[in-house]
Protein backbone atom coordinates (compact mmCIF):
# COMPACT_ATOMS: atom_id res chain seq x y z
CA UNK A 1 0.00 0.00 0.00
CA UNK A 2 0.38 3.63 -0.45
CA UNK A 3 1.93 5.20 3.38
CA UNK A 4 2.83 8.73 4.17
CA UNK A 5 4.44 8.98 7.44
CA UNK A 6 4.04 12.74 8.95
CA UNK A 7 7.00 13.71 10.28
CA UNK A 8 10.58 11.73 9.78
CA UNK A 9 12.08 12.76 13.12
CA UNK A 10 13.84 10.39 15.53
CA UNK A 11 10.62 8.11 15.75
CA UNK A 12 8.91 9.00 12.09
CA UNK A 13 12.33 8.04 10.15
CA UNK A 14 12.53 4.66 11.93
CA UNK A 15 8.73 3.78 11.13
CA UNK A 16 8.96 5.03 7.52
CA UNK A 17 12.34 2.57 7.01
CA UNK A 18 10.65 -0.01 8.93
CA UNK A 19 7.40 0.11 5.69
CA UNK A 20 9.56 0.79 3.13
CA UNK A 21 12.00 -2.07 3.65
CA UNK A 22 8.56 -4.26 3.88
CA UNK A 23 8.03 -3.48 0.55
CA UNK A 24 5.56 -0.53 0.81
CA UNK A 25 5.53 2.53 -1.41
CA UNK A 26 6.39 5.00 1.73
CA UNK A 27 6.35 8.89 1.28
CA UNK A 28 8.22 10.31 4.59
CA UNK A 29 7.15 14.05 4.66
CA UNK A 30 8.58 16.78 7.20
CA UNK A 31 8.28 20.51 7.00
CA UNK A 32 11.74 20.80 8.00
CA UNK A 33 13.86 21.52 4.18
CA UNK A 34 17.45 20.30 6.41
CA UNK A 35 15.79 17.01 7.36
CA UNK A 36 14.76 16.23 4.18
CA UNK A 37 17.66 17.54 1.96
CA UNK A 38 19.88 14.95 4.15
CA UNK A 39 17.44 11.99 3.48
CA UNK A 40 17.76 12.59 -0.40
CA UNK A 41 21.42 12.63 0.15
CA UNK A 42 21.47 9.89 2.02
CA UNK A 43 22.74 11.48 5.20
CA UNK A 44 20.06 10.12 7.92
CA UNK A 45 20.96 12.06 11.03
CA UNK A 46 22.12 9.08 13.18
CA UNK A 47 25.85 7.10 14.66
CA UNK A 48 23.94 4.06 14.66
CA UNK A 49 25.52 2.50 11.67
CA UNK A 50 23.20 -0.18 11.75
CA UNK A 51 20.33 2.22 11.90
CA UNK A 52 21.76 4.00 9.50
CA UNK A 53 22.39 1.05 7.15
CA UNK A 54 18.37 0.31 8.02
CA UNK A 55 17.56 3.52 6.37
CA UNK A 56 20.11 3.67 3.58
CA UNK A 57 18.50 0.07 2.73
CA UNK A 58 14.93 1.82 2.67
CA UNK A 59 15.85 4.83 0.40
CA UNK A 60 16.76 2.29 -1.89
CA UNK A 61 14.31 0.50 -1.64
CA UNK A 62 11.96 3.67 -2.51
CA UNK A 63 11.88 5.81 0.51
CA UNK A 64 10.82 9.18 -0.88
CA UNK A 65 11.26 11.95 1.60
CA UNK A 66 9.25 15.09 0.87
CA UNK A 67 8.29 18.27 1.60
CA UNK A 68 4.86 18.21 0.59
CA UNK A 69 2.18 15.55 1.93
CA UNK A 70 0.47 13.08 -0.34
CA UNK A 71 -3.13 10.80 -0.45
CA UNK A 72 -2.27 7.66 1.04
CA UNK A 73 -3.92 4.27 1.85
CA UNK A 74 -2.68 4.69 5.04
CA UNK A 75 -1.17 8.00 7.13
CA UNK A 76 1.20 7.62 10.01
CA UNK A 77 1.41 10.45 12.18
CA UNK A 78 5.35 10.33 13.96
CA UNK A 79 5.51 14.29 15.25
CA UNK A 80 7.02 15.99 18.23
CA UNK A 81 4.55 16.02 21.66
CA UNK A 82 6.57 18.07 24.46
CA UNK A 83 5.88 19.20 28.00
CA UNK A 84 4.50 22.75 28.04
CA UNK A 85 5.60 23.17 31.73
CA UNK A 86 4.01 26.51 32.20
CA UNK A 87 0.49 24.73 30.92
CA UNK A 88 1.34 21.81 32.46
CA UNK A 89 -0.25 19.75 30.15
CA UNK A 90 1.17 18.12 26.83
CA UNK A 91 1.74 20.28 24.21
CA UNK A 92 -0.42 18.99 21.45
CA UNK A 93 -0.12 21.57 18.72
CA UNK A 94 2.27 19.42 16.53
CA UNK A 95 -0.55 16.15 16.56
CA UNK A 96 -3.20 18.60 15.79
CA UNK A 97 -1.42 20.40 12.95
CA UNK A 98 -0.55 16.74 11.56
CA UNK A 99 -4.33 15.69 11.86
CA UNK A 100 -5.60 18.55 9.98
CA UNK A 101 -2.76 17.89 7.27
CA UNK A 102 -4.11 14.09 7.15
CA UNK A 103 -7.79 15.70 7.20
CA UNK A 104 -7.18 17.61 3.52
CA UNK A 105 -5.71 14.38 2.23
CA UNK A 106 -8.55 11.53 3.62
CA UNK A 107 -10.59 9.47 1.15
CA UNK A 108 -13.00 6.94 2.30
CA UNK A 109 -11.16 4.06 3.33
CA UNK A 110 -7.91 5.43 4.42
CA UNK A 111 -6.41 4.32 7.24
CA UNK A 112 -4.35 6.19 10.01
CA UNK A 113 -2.33 5.30 12.73
CA UNK A 114 -1.05 7.41 15.74
CA UNK A 115 2.53 6.59 16.70
CA UNK A 116 3.39 10.11 18.65
CA UNK A 117 3.79 9.62 22.65
CA UNK A 118 0.29 11.13 23.61
CA UNK A 119 -1.57 11.50 27.07
CA UNK A 120 -4.62 9.19 27.43
CA UNK A 121 -7.35 9.78 24.78
CA UNK A 122 -5.62 12.29 22.72
CA UNK A 123 -6.20 9.56 19.52
CA UNK A 124 -10.05 9.51 20.39
CA UNK A 125 -10.54 13.21 21.70
CA UNK A 126 -7.85 15.25 19.41
CA UNK A 127 -7.24 13.07 16.51
CA UNK A 128 -10.75 11.83 15.54
CA UNK A 129 -12.33 14.69 15.60
CA UNK A 130 -9.75 16.48 13.74
CA UNK A 131 -10.51 14.25 10.58
CA UNK A 132 -14.03 14.63 11.55
CA UNK A 133 -13.58 18.13 9.93
CA UNK A 134 -13.00 16.72 6.23
CA UNK A 135 -16.56 15.23 6.75
CA UNK A 136 -15.39 11.48 7.00
CA UNK A 137 -16.28 9.42 10.03
CA UNK A 138 -13.41 8.08 11.91
CA UNK A 139 -15.08 4.06 12.40
CA UNK A 140 -17.51 4.63 9.35
CA UNK A 141 -15.60 6.06 6.60
CA UNK A 142 -12.02 5.97 7.61
CA UNK A 143 -10.21 3.90 10.19
CA UNK A 144 -8.01 5.13 13.43
CA UNK A 145 -5.68 3.67 15.69
CA UNK A 146 -2.51 4.08 18.18
CA UNK A 147 0.38 2.12 18.27
CA UNK A 148 3.04 3.05 20.39
CA UNK A 149 6.83 2.30 19.61
CA UNK A 150 9.65 1.31 21.78
CA UNK A 151 12.64 1.60 20.60
CA UNK A 152 15.56 2.13 22.55
CA UNK A 153 18.35 4.41 21.35
CA UNK A 154 21.46 2.74 20.17
CA UNK A 155 19.56 -0.34 19.25
CA UNK A 156 16.82 1.19 17.17
CA UNK A 157 17.48 -1.35 13.52
CA UNK A 158 16.74 -4.27 15.50
CA UNK A 159 14.61 -3.66 18.25
CA UNK A 160 12.46 -1.72 15.40
CA UNK A 161 11.91 -5.56 14.24
CA UNK A 162 11.76 -7.25 17.08
CA UNK A 163 9.70 -5.44 19.61
CA UNK A 164 6.75 -6.65 20.62
CA UNK A 165 3.74 -3.93 19.76
CA UNK A 166 0.58 -3.12 21.31
CA UNK A 167 -2.20 -1.50 19.04
CA UNK A 168 -5.72 0.10 19.81
CA UNK A 169 -8.19 1.17 17.91
CA UNK A 170 -11.12 3.30 18.16
CA UNK A 171 -12.65 0.60 16.67
CA UNK A 172 -12.21 -2.84 15.55
CA UNK A 173 -11.68 -2.73 12.00
CA UNK A 174 -9.34 0.43 12.84
CA UNK A 175 -7.51 -2.50 15.34
CA UNK A 176 -7.16 -5.34 12.81
CA UNK A 177 -5.52 -2.79 10.04
CA UNK A 178 -3.33 -1.86 11.99
CA UNK A 179 -2.66 -5.83 13.18
CA UNK A 180 -2.12 -6.49 9.55
CA UNK A 181 0.11 -3.75 9.00
CA UNK A 182 2.56 -4.17 11.18
CA UNK A 183 2.04 -8.28 11.23
CA UNK A 184 3.69 -7.89 7.89
CA UNK A 185 7.30 -5.96 9.18
CA UNK A 186 7.54 -6.88 12.33
CA UNK A 187 8.61 -10.30 14.27
CA UNK A 188 7.64 -9.14 18.05
CA UNK A 189 4.23 -10.30 18.89
CA UNK A 190 1.28 -7.72 18.77
CA UNK A 191 -1.11 -6.84 21.36
CA UNK A 192 -4.76 -6.24 21.01
CA UNK A 193 -5.30 -3.32 23.66
CA UNK A 194 -8.82 -2.78 24.25
CA UNK A 195 -9.11 0.43 22.71
CA UNK A 196 -6.82 3.43 21.54
CA UNK A 197 -6.99 5.16 24.76
CA UNK A 198 -5.55 1.70 26.62
CA UNK A 199 -2.65 1.44 24.27
CA UNK A 200 -1.76 5.44 25.30
CA UNK A 201 -1.67 4.56 28.52
CA UNK A 202 0.33 1.22 28.89
CA UNK A 203 3.18 3.33 26.93
CA UNK A 204 2.69 5.57 29.35
CA UNK A 205 2.87 3.31 32.10
CA UNK A 206 5.77 1.66 30.66
CA UNK A 207 8.20 4.51 30.81
CA UNK A 208 7.07 5.89 33.91
CA UNK A 209 7.52 2.33 35.61
CA UNK A 210 11.43 2.65 33.97
CA UNK A 211 11.79 6.36 35.24
CA UNK A 212 10.00 5.04 39.67
CA UNK A 213 12.84 2.81 39.28
CA UNK A 214 16.02 4.86 38.21
CA UNK A 215 14.85 7.55 41.05
CA UNK A 216 14.76 4.83 43.93
CA UNK A 217 18.21 3.79 42.16
CA UNK A 218 19.36 7.37 42.86
CA UNK A 219 17.70 8.04 46.41
CA UNK A 220 19.82 5.22 47.17
CA UNK A 221 23.35 6.57 46.16
CA UNK A 222 22.12 9.95 48.17
CA UNK A 223 21.47 7.82 51.25
CA UNK A 224 24.59 6.02 50.52
CA UNK A 225 26.46 8.97 50.92
CA UNK A 226 25.62 9.78 54.33
CA UNK A 227 26.55 6.55 55.16
CA UNK A 228 29.72 6.18 53.75
CA UNK A 229 28.70 3.83 51.51
CA UNK A 230 29.48 3.04 48.12
CA UNK A 231 26.16 2.95 46.51
CA UNK A 232 27.20 0.63 43.37
CA UNK A 233 28.49 -1.88 46.07
CA UNK A 234 25.84 -1.88 48.25
CA UNK A 235 23.44 -2.37 45.26
CA UNK A 236 25.13 -5.03 43.91
CA UNK A 237 24.96 -7.03 46.90
CA UNK A 238 21.22 -6.28 47.46
CA UNK A 239 20.57 -7.47 44.00
CA UNK A 240 21.56 -11.35 44.83
CA UNK A 241 18.35 -11.13 46.43
CA UNK A 242 16.59 -13.11 43.59
CA UNK A 243 13.26 -10.55 43.67
CA UNK A 244 15.25 -7.36 44.21
CA UNK A 245 16.52 -6.02 41.05
CA UNK A 246 17.86 -2.07 41.72
CA UNK A 247 18.88 -0.33 38.93
CA UNK A 248 21.80 2.19 38.60
CA UNK A 249 22.07 5.39 39.68
CA UNK A 250 23.25 8.26 37.74
CA UNK A 251 23.16 11.57 37.32
CA UNK A 252 19.50 11.88 35.91
CA UNK A 253 17.29 10.91 33.22
CA UNK A 254 16.76 12.40 29.36
CA UNK A 255 15.44 11.61 25.95
CA UNK A 256 11.75 12.40 25.45
CA UNK A 257 10.40 9.40 27.30
CA UNK A 258 11.03 9.13 30.80
CA UNK A 259 11.30 12.77 31.89
CA UNK A 260 8.20 13.48 30.05
CA UNK A 261 5.81 10.53 29.92
CA UNK A 262 5.00 10.59 33.58
CA UNK A 263 3.39 14.15 33.30
CA UNK A 264 1.34 13.22 30.57
CA UNK A 265 0.16 10.73 32.94
CA UNK A 266 -1.08 13.13 35.41
CA UNK A 267 -1.84 16.07 33.35
CA UNK A 268 -5.77 14.90 33.73
CA UNK A 269 -5.51 12.73 36.72
CA UNK A 270 -5.33 14.36 40.58
CA UNK A 271 -3.38 10.93 41.56
CA UNK A 272 0.04 11.29 40.58
CA UNK A 273 2.29 11.14 43.55
CA UNK A 274 4.87 8.91 43.38
CA UNK A 275 5.44 9.68 39.66
CA UNK A 276 6.06 12.98 40.32
CA UNK A 277 8.32 12.55 43.09
CA UNK A 278 10.35 10.08 41.30
CA UNK A 279 10.31 13.10 38.63
CA UNK A 280 11.72 15.46 41.34
CA UNK A 281 14.20 13.00 42.36
CA UNK A 282 15.58 12.44 38.97
CA UNK A 283 16.10 16.17 38.35
CA UNK A 284 17.71 16.55 41.62
CA UNK A 285 20.76 14.55 40.62
CA UNK A 286 21.99 17.54 39.09
CA UNK A 287 22.06 18.58 42.62
CA UNK A 288 23.71 16.00 43.73
CA UNK A 289 26.59 15.89 40.98
CA UNK A 290 27.09 19.71 42.05
CA UNK A 291 27.95 18.43 46.01
CA UNK A 292 29.90 15.74 44.86
CA UNK A 293 32.42 18.01 42.89
CA UNK A 294 32.23 20.85 45.77
CA UNK A 295 33.33 17.76 48.16
CA UNK A 296 36.23 16.88 45.89
CA UNK A 297 37.41 20.70 45.13
CA UNK A 298 37.04 21.01 49.14
CA UNK A 299 34.10 23.06 48.89
CA UNK A 300 31.99 26.07 47.03
CA UNK A 301 35.14 28.14 46.77
CA UNK A 302 36.70 25.61 45.11
CA UNK A 303 34.22 25.73 42.05
CA UNK A 304 34.77 29.28 41.73
CA UNK A 305 36.35 29.74 38.49
CA UNK A 306 37.21 26.33 37.90
CA UNK A 307 37.80 24.78 34.98
CA UNK A 308 35.87 21.83 34.31
CA UNK A 309 36.00 19.33 31.33
CA UNK A 310 32.68 18.21 31.01
CA UNK A 311 32.55 14.83 28.77
CA UNK A 312 28.75 13.45 27.06
CA UNK A 313 25.95 15.83 26.48
CA UNK A 314 24.22 12.99 24.79
CA UNK A 315 21.42 11.99 27.26
CA UNK A 316 22.32 8.23 27.07
CA UNK A 317 25.90 6.57 26.37
CA UNK A 318 26.53 5.83 22.69
CA UNK A 319 23.67 7.64 21.30
CA UNK A 320 23.36 11.28 19.92
CA UNK A 321 20.59 12.12 21.27
CA UNK A 322 20.59 15.08 23.63
CA UNK A 323 16.75 16.08 24.56
CA UNK A 324 16.44 16.51 28.44
CA UNK A 325 20.50 15.44 28.51
CA UNK A 326 21.84 15.87 32.47
CA UNK A 327 24.97 16.50 30.97
CA UNK A 328 23.59 19.40 29.37
CA UNK A 329 21.81 20.30 32.96
CA UNK A 330 25.08 19.84 35.36
CA UNK A 331 26.59 22.16 32.29
CA UNK A 332 24.09 24.98 32.30
CA UNK A 333 24.03 24.93 36.64
CA UNK A 334 27.94 24.99 36.36
CA UNK A 335 28.19 28.15 34.03
CA UNK A 336 25.55 30.59 35.21
CA UNK A 337 26.76 33.11 37.30
CA UNK A 338 24.95 33.15 40.86
CA UNK A 339 22.72 30.41 39.08
CA UNK A 340 20.04 28.22 40.86
CA UNK A 341 21.52 24.97 41.78
CA UNK A 342 18.98 21.84 42.46
CA UNK A 343 20.41 20.45 45.65
CA UNK A 344 18.31 17.09 46.46
CA UNK A 345 17.83 17.67 50.11
CA UNK A 346 17.28 21.71 49.67
CA UNK A 347 14.42 21.03 46.66
CA UNK A 348 10.83 22.96 47.73
CA UNK A 349 7.77 20.49 47.20
CA UNK A 350 7.27 21.82 44.02
CA UNK A 351 11.03 20.88 42.61
CA UNK A 352 11.95 24.51 42.54
CA UNK A 353 15.95 25.34 43.47
CA UNK A 354 17.37 25.04 46.41
CA UNK A 355 20.00 26.81 47.15
CA UNK A 356 23.07 29.24 45.12
CA UNK A 357 26.20 28.93 44.72
CA UNK A 358 28.58 32.05 43.99
CA UNK A 359 30.72 31.96 41.23
CA UNK A 360 31.07 30.78 37.72
CA UNK A 361 32.50 27.74 36.28
CA UNK A 362 34.54 27.73 32.90
CA UNK A 363 33.06 24.32 31.33
CA UNK A 364 34.43 22.88 28.25
CA UNK A 365 31.73 20.33 26.67
CA UNK A 366 33.17 17.43 24.57
CA UNK A 367 30.90 14.58 23.23
CA UNK A 368 31.76 12.03 20.18
CA UNK A 369 28.92 11.17 18.99
CA UNK A 370 26.89 14.93 19.04
CA UNK A 371 26.33 17.77 16.40
CA UNK A 372 26.77 21.11 18.42
CA UNK A 373 28.54 24.17 18.01
CA UNK A 374 29.03 24.48 21.99
CA UNK A 375 31.42 21.52 21.69
CA UNK A 376 35.24 21.40 21.58
CA UNK A 377 37.88 18.69 21.01
CA UNK A 378 38.48 16.72 23.92
CA UNK A 379 42.21 17.81 23.78
CA UNK A 380 40.55 21.50 24.20
CA UNK A 381 38.33 20.52 26.89
CA UNK A 382 40.64 19.01 28.92
CA UNK A 383 43.51 21.61 28.47
CA UNK A 384 44.51 22.74 32.42
CA UNK A 385 41.08 21.60 33.55
CA UNK A 386 40.68 21.36 37.36
CA UNK A 387 38.17 18.35 37.19
CA UNK A 388 36.84 16.09 34.27
CA UNK A 389 32.99 15.15 35.16
CA UNK A 390 31.91 12.29 32.54
CA UNK A 391 28.53 12.71 32.04
CA UNK A 392 27.34 9.92 29.32
CA UNK A 393 28.29 6.87 29.52
CA UNK A 394 30.18 6.67 25.89
CA UNK A 395 32.33 3.84 25.29
CA UNK A 396 35.06 6.00 24.03
CA UNK A 397 34.98 7.60 27.38
CA UNK A 398 35.94 4.23 29.11
CA UNK A 399 38.65 3.76 26.75
CA UNK A 400 40.65 6.85 28.14
CA UNK A 401 43.93 6.85 29.10
CA UNK A 402 44.38 8.16 33.43
CA UNK A 403 47.89 8.79 32.07
CA UNK A 404 47.49 11.00 29.44
CA UNK A 405 44.56 12.46 30.87
CA UNK A 406 46.63 13.35 33.57
CA UNK A 407 49.54 14.98 31.30
CA UNK A 408 46.71 16.93 29.84
CA UNK A 409 45.06 18.65 33.33
CA UNK A 410 45.97 20.88 36.21
CA UNK A 411 43.78 18.92 38.66
CA UNK A 412 43.63 15.71 39.65
CA UNK A 413 39.36 15.28 40.01
CA UNK A 414 37.70 12.81 37.94
CA UNK A 415 33.42 12.52 38.68
CA UNK A 416 32.34 9.35 36.85
CA UNK A 417 28.66 9.39 37.07
CA UNK A 418 27.94 6.24 34.72
CA UNK A 419 30.34 4.37 35.80
CA UNK A 420 32.22 4.00 33.03
CA UNK A 421 35.97 4.23 34.19
CA UNK A 422 38.10 2.16 35.98
CA UNK A 423 38.31 3.68 39.25
CA UNK A 424 41.75 1.61 40.44
CA UNK A 425 43.63 2.61 37.15
CA UNK A 426 42.50 6.42 37.75
CA UNK A 427 43.10 6.69 40.96
CA UNK A 428 47.05 5.00 40.20
CA UNK A 429 47.52 8.02 38.00
CA UNK A 430 46.95 10.39 41.07
CA UNK A 431 43.22 11.20 40.61
CA UNK A 432 40.84 11.49 43.01
CA UNK A 433 38.22 9.25 41.51
CA UNK A 434 34.31 10.04 42.63
CA UNK A 435 31.54 8.09 41.32
CA UNK A 436 27.91 8.22 42.52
Amino acid sequence: MRICVHGVGYVGLASAALFANDGHDVVGYDPDEETIERLRRGEPRTTEPAFAAFVEAALDAGLDPSHEPVPADCHVICVPTPYDAAAGAADLSYVEAAAGTVRDLLRPGDHVVVESTVPPRTTRDVVAPALAESGLVPGEDVSLAYCPETILPGNIAHELVHNDRIVGGIDDESADRTLELFDSCTEGAIHRAPDAATAEFAKLAQNAHRDVNVAFANEVARLARDYGVDSREAIALANVHPRVDVLSPGPGVGGHCLPVDPLFLGQNSDELDLLATARRVNDGMVGFVLELLEAALDGPDGLDGARVALLGVAYKGDVEDTRHSPGLRIADALSSPDGDRHAPRAMTADGGPGRTIEGSVDVRLHDPHVEDDRLVPLETALDGADAVVVATGHSEYGDLDPGSVADAVDGRVVLDCPNVLDGDAWRGAGFEYVRI
